[in-house]
């Protein structure tokens, strides 16, 4: 663009006189036109704002790390750095102009301020203490000056909780953003946060926040006092320094107008404070900011645009020439020169600048933003490698791998995280973002682009949500918004439970209890509940009649005693008059009334009352059976007490004293008298079982109910410390190291009992199968019944060889004809010799365990004298006394012989006779062996051999003699065979 075409206008003044809407109109004038704004954020604003007035195929945004550029574009919105200057067009505008003294960027805005004009328009828009410089190095300038709509006040110094509504309070790190932002967020309820660090989406969608009133408070850096148009009356600054760069520094009195004067728009006037820790101002610096008087720019940052690309070093130079012009100074080293200098250093990148060419290349390279904020050898090396990259082989030019960047793009793309985290990579996306927007840098740019684009977009979404999460809450802000206007709050109920107040959720509704969100402030909660409380009222009644109407099917109770409706917890229970009459206790909160609360504690009663019933009803059936008299009728009872199961050895006395008739009509009633626990079969089931762990426990009131075993298993583990009652009552009996199920039991008992448990006997596959135990596992349980056992092996006997069945010989047919050729008195063939030290192979073996009675004494007898002669040694079992033992000992069972009660066996399994047993034998009593007084089985057996003795000379001892070697007789020379007999000891 020529220097000397156009008008050239300079509109200066201060904040909120409209400077910007004044350039949009002026270029939407002109048919072709290029507005150039400090910061990305703004350059987005605009966007949006003439793309709304011309639609989008004529209006062009293009930044560093973004570029939309239609095919017919008139319009073009950008960054100053991003401008294009040699395109001709009819207007040209650069905002914030009064930047150009700043020590970082000054020297780009000052370039333009020098060189960019339109061919018919040029406007420059600022702040009024440009006028001098821009009057000394732009000839032919116009001035236009614009007046504040509205006027600015100084309020002083004012706390943060006593902040007034749409105010924003300003910090300059990232760390007191957070921190005043978390402070407002306790105290009233939220805000929005706002930083040039932010993509334009997620400033957009934080400013929402603010615009439409969820929130009545800013936190932000210096980023709003760019030209962001905002609904603000109050500016409280939390600081009056800032880090910019190389040191912390005051801010001057023109950068403190700049962010004040965003408070107040249009015609409404606005205040500006402090807060915090932040001293007051100055009278002449408040007289300053109200009255728009500042000291005029005297120096403008400077930096020589003609580049010299000959050598790198040329280069360099031609970036640290100096100016002779009274209003330039040359700007400090930049960023991009800073890295020019280390990448120059590094002799991999040196060697290959090569050409002019390359050198340009190189200068392209550094002038990528650190977005990342990382150090400065980091940031080198990336430049460097991206370099190297675009240098190529040979002479032709190159292009970042497209693999390289999918993979970096890959480790960004993630939107979990905390704030920190996705802040971060989005910076590092802008990085990736910045290298797709440059021209012949990547394969598929459009690609690319879209790609870093999408990313961009997710990570601003999430970083907006971790905001909105962290620093709005949106109850607080409602809510008090709504007590402050003297307003109802509107409270409903949706069909999942959850309660809202004014569409915000504040808690939910377990069942008959409203359950406050966790996250509540205090002093927010008492305000919620009373709001929750209107809508529930009515909900609380709709639920309990649903709820009495409900089928048993839709109510449970856990094994814990709890009552449950659905997955809801209604209710518990609570011991009753009886084991077998619980009462409930509904949980209904007070504010639902006493009406509902009897509802549902009826409901819960009936639910209750009915699964006892129906689990227990053999029980039931039995204590109104009114045939049932004397000892029969009050082992019922015990029956009922003990719900269904009653250890034998605790009422053996009452088993003894009742008559076969007595046990006949308890039989009726599917009791059965077991050999170790009298039990009715029915309510062995899972379900019965369930519920009467339940009402047992609750019946003697323990903190911590058992819970029932899985359904199926025949065995479960046998912990010491569980006591041996609740083992009972889930239906088990412990024996060993295991627990083994009741009815299981006293089946093995009933093939126990025809074992001879003297003499020993053996496991049998029956009894394996009925315990599904191992043969060790099955020794263990034999042992906590009360037998010994002692294992041993045995060769294991193999199944017999087939015999061959050999075909019918045919009497006419000739059987294998000795050839002509074969010679009868030919020798016979040596056999193979047989290696005198090979042993035979070893007998596969197998264990197996003999069984005899021998049960531990229940408790400790006083030492006794020698037994008198001929006293019997097996003292009948029934004798014994029956006291408990202390808890941990598990019973080893009750002797299989004896005098004892034999135990109920289904018909099936009851032998022959029902007759008393009394004290004959119930094994095997044959003929004992004659030998050496050792039962079989115990003998051989036991010491693994697998010969078993014959049954007839068992008892004769085995005879050798030794005799003279038999005298051979003479050979019969008459013999046909006299030939062959001769040869047979030299074979």
């Amino acid at each position: 663009m020529s220097a000397t075409t156009g008008r050239v206008t300079a509109v200066l003044g201060p904040t909120n006189t409209g400077k910007t809407h004044y350039a949009i109109d002026r270029m939407l004038g002109h048919r072709t036109g290029v507005i150039g704004l400090p910061l990305r954020l703004l350059a987005r604003e605009v966007y949006d704002r003439i793309v709304a007035l011309r639609g989008p195929s004529v209006v062009a945004l293009v930044t560093g790390e973004e570029r939309i550029v239609p095919d017919r574009t008139q319009y073009w919105v950008c960054t100053v750095e991003a401008m294009p200057l040699e395109i001709g067009a009819d207007f040209v505008a650069i905002d914030e102009i009064q930047l150009c003294a700043d020590p970082d960027r000054g020297h780009v805005f000052t370039d333009r301020l020098l060189r960019a004009r339109g061919l018919v328009e040029t406007l420059f828009l600022g702040a009024e203490t440009m006028r001098p410089a821009i009057a000394g190095l732009v000839p032919g300038v116009s001035f236009l000056k614009r007046e504040r709509f509205s006027t600015l006040t100084y309020t002083g110094s004012k706390k943060i909780s006593r902040m007034p509504p749409r105010s924003a309070i300003v910090g300059f790190s990232v760390e007191n953003v957070y921190a005043i932002a978390e402070l407002i967020r306790r105290q009233k309820g939220g805000c929005a946060v706002v930083m040039g660090a932010l993509s334009p989406r997620t400033r957009n969608a934080q400013v929402a926040l603010y615009q439409n009133g969820d929130v009545d408070y800013l936190v932000a850096t210096d980023a709003i006092g760019m030209g962001l148009n905002l609904d603000i009356k109050h500016i409280a600054f939390s600081a009056t320094a800032k880090f910019d760069g190389r040191r912390m520094r005051a801010l001057y009195p023109q950068e403190l107008a700049q962010i004040a004067g965003r408070a107040g728009r249009h015609t409404e006037n606005g205040t500006f404070g402090v807060t915090g820790e932040a001293r007051p101002f100055d009278e002449e610096i408040i007289e300053a900011i109200e009255n728009h008087q500042f000291a005029p720019v005297r120096k403008l940052m400077w930096r020589n645009h003609a580049l010299d690309f000959g050598t790198v070093d040329r280069l360099i130079r031609s970036l640290e020439e100096h100016t002779s012009n009274e209003w330039l100074t040359r700007a400090r080293d930049a960023d991009d020169v800073l890295a020019l200098k280390a990448l120059v250093d590094m002799a991999e990148v040196r060697d290959r600048l090569t050409s002019p060419k390359r050198v340009q290349l190189l200068w392209d390279v550094c002038r990528i933003p650190d977005f990342r904020g990382s150090s400065d050898s980091d940031h080198a090396g990336l430049l460097a490698r991206i370099f190297e990259y675009l240098c190529g082989r040979g002479l032709g030019g190159g292009r970042v791998p497209s693999d390289w960047i999918g993979k970096a793009v890959s480790r960004i793309d993630r939107t979990d995280g905390d704030i920190d985290a996705i802040s971060k990579r989005l910076a590092f996306i802008r990085t990736w973002t910045y290298i797709a927007q440059r021209k012949g840098w990547v394969d598929d740019e459009s690609h690319w682009r879209d790609e870093t684009r999408a990313v961009e977009d997710r990570l601003s979404d999430a970083l907006h949500a971790r905001l909105t999460q962290r620093f709005v809450d949106r109850r607080t802000s409602v809510l008090l918004r709504r007590l402050k206007q003297k307003e109802t709050l509107v409270a409903e109920v949706n069909d999942k439970g959850e309660v809202t107040v004014e569409g915000e959720f504040v808690g939910k509704l377990e069942g008959f209890r409203f359950r406050q969100d966790a996250s509540t402030s205090p002093d927010e909660a008492k305000v919620m509940a009373q709001a929750a409380v209107q809508a529930l009222k009515p909900e609380f009644h709709l639920r309990a009649d649903r709820f009495y109407n409900a089928p048993d099917t839709e109510m449970d109770f856990t094994e814990q005693g709890g009552l449950m409706w659905g997955t809801t917890a209604v209710g518990k229970l609570i011991k009753g008059a009886e084991a077998l009459r619980p009462s409930v206790e509904a949980f209904v909160d007070d504010e639902a009334g006493f009406e509902v609360v009897e509802k549902v504690r009826r409901r819960l009663q009936h639910f209750i009352d009915r699964k006892v019933a129906a689990q227990f009803e053999p029980l039931a059936a039995m204590s109104r059976d009114e045939t049932l008299t004397g000892l029969a009728r009050g082992f019922a009872f015990r029956l009922v007490e003990g719900l269904g199961v009653l250890p034998r050895d605790v009422v053996a006395n009452d088993v003894k004293e009742l008559d076969q008739e007595a046990r006949g009509a308890l039989r009726k009633h599917g009791v059965r008298f077991g050999q170790f626990t009298i039990f009715l079969p029915l309510l062995l089931k899972p379900s019965p079982t369930r519920l009467r762990l339940v009402l047992w426990s609750l019946w003697n009131g323990l903190d911590e109910f058992p819970e029932s075993p899985p359904p199926g298993l025949v065995t479960i583990p046998n912990v010491v410390e569980v006591p041996k009652a609740h083992y009972t009552l889930a239906g088990y009996h412990p024996a060993g190291s295991r627990a083994i199920r009741i009815d299981m039991l006293e089946r093995l008992a009933d093939i126990l009992r025809q074992k001879d448990s003297r003499a020993g006997f053996e496991a049998t596959p029956d009894m394996l199968s009925i315990t599904g135990m191992t043969l060790d596992q099955f020794g263990d349980l034999m042992a906590g019944l009360g037998y010994k056992g002692e294992k041993a092996e045995r060769a294991k006997v193999k199944a017999a060889e087939p015999v061959a069945v050999l075909p019918a010989v045919d009497p006419d047919v000739p059987q294998n004809p000795i050839p002509e050729e074969v010679s009868v008195l030919a020798p016979v063939p040596e056999a193979e010799p047989v290696e005198p030290d090979a042993e035979p192979a070893a007998p596969e073996m197998e264990s197996f365990y003999t069984f005899t009675w021998a049960p531990k004494p229940r408790n400790a007898r006083p030492e006794r004298g020698p037994r008198p002669q001929g006293e019997r040694r097996d003292r009948p079992q029934g004798d014994r006394p029956q006291g408990e033992r202390p808890q941990g000992e598990r019973p080893q069972g009750e002797r299989p012989q004896g005098e004892r009660p034999q135990g109920d066996r289904p018909k099936s399994d009851r032998p022959k006779s029902d007759r008393p047993r009394g004290d004959k034998p119930q094994g095997d009593r044959g003929p004992r062996p004659q030998g050496d007084g050792k039962p079989y089985g115990k003998g051989d057996r036991g010491k693994g051999k697998g010969d078993r003795p014959d049954r007839n000379d068992s008892n004769k001892p085995r005879q050798f003699e030794a005799r003279p070697q038999r005298a051979d007789k003479p050979i019969d020379p008459d013999n046909p065979f006299a030939a062959l007999l001769a040869l047979k000891g030299k074979v």
